[in-house]
């Protein structure tokens, strides 16, 4: 097992590095046109030079990657070009903002697609099609024009929650509740349907294999197979199609927070990737990055704890 992790771990690493490498490079071309849009468009060309210069701009590529990447792993990720504000600052106070509404909307996914799959599975007949059409409603349905929808019903006509903004949970519990409910149910839309589709395909599956059958033979009642079982076996698929939900939600939250008036990564990060502003676009690169390799080490040990076969892999 521990060479099972250290072996997920040494890919993680190696991950990061190569994406971090091609982010560099894809934002290396508008170096110029950086120093420019700091100064402003009346800035004589030889200061334009001159600030290009003393941000490194002039050095080649694999100069400035290797010597962003030496600071980066000693947590230093260095210095925005147009707040001056620490980038490792500017990303530490909204991205508990932003993982707050994905955990949230990951968690209810996952519970809600659980009970549809299941109940789909088991039930079949209309319910099975209800839950079907339901997904089919929830692919088809942008999750901005869900977001646009909620706000109209339940915050403007019924005011029930609050429009915009974000109140942080050490402030108050209810309020930080009434903020990030919207936002949750709709990042939760799209990734219940497809959740909810895998777990039923994966429990008729498993529903159909001898063993199940051998242990209602033996007098077990449905809902404990199915709960002790048959979920175990059929966890695996719904566990991979969860977090590839989990790491869609990091580029929704982007539209989300934008309509809520949310302050997390998405709205730094829109702000960053227009200017330009490469040391805060590498710091967000980075730490989503590092999410998404949590992620999925964190899903590859519940695979390999569902199924010990996966160790072997």
């Amino acid at each position: 097992m521990l060479f099972f992790i250290a072996k997920r771990i040494a890919s993680g690493v190696v991950l990061l590095a190569a994406i971090s490498l091609v982010a560099f490079s894809l934002l290396f071309a508008g170096g110029d046109d950086v120093a420019r849009r700091i100064l402003g468009p009346t800035a004589p060309q030889a200061t334009v030079e001159t600030k290009a210069s003393q941000l490194g701009l002039d050095r080649p590529l694999w100069d400035q990657y290797v010597d962003w990447l030496s600071h980066a792993v000693t947590g230093d990720l260095g210095i925005s070009w147009f707040t001056g504000e620490h980038v490792s600052t500017s990303i530490g106070s909204r991205i508990a903002v932003t993982l707050s509404i994905i955990v949230g909307a990951t968690v209810i996914t996952a519970v809600a697609a659980v009970l549809l799959g299941v109940t789909a599975a088991l039930r079949r007949g209309w319910i099975d099609r209800a839950v079907q059409a339901i997904s089919f409603l929830g692919f088809a349905v942008p999750g901005f024009l869900v977001a646009l929808a909620l706000v109209v019903v339940f915050a403007i006509n019924l005011g029930w929650f609050k429009p915009t903004g974000y109140i942080p949970l050490a402030d108050s519990p209810v309020k930080w509740a009434s903020t990030v409910t919207l936002p949750v149910i709709a990042l939760s839309i799209a990734g219940i349907a497809g959740v909810a589709q895998q777990v039923r395909s994966s429990v008729i599956d498993a529903l159909e294999r001898d063993y199940v059958r051998t242990l209602r033979s033996r007098g077990l009642s449905m809902n404990r197979v199915v709960f002790k079982h048959v979920l175990r076996n059929a966890g695996g698929p719904a566990l991979s199609v969860l977090a590839l939900q989990f790491i869609g939600l990091l580029g929704g939250a982007v539209i989300i927070e934008q309509i809520f008036a949310i302050p997390g990564l998405g709205q730094v990060a829109v702000s960053s990737t227009t200017k330009g502003d490469t040391p805060l676009v590498m710091g967000l690169v980075l730490a989503t990055a590092i999410i998404v390799v949590v992620v999925n080490l964190l899903i590859d040990l519940l695979q390999a704890w569902l199924n010990p076969k996966v160790r072997l892999s």
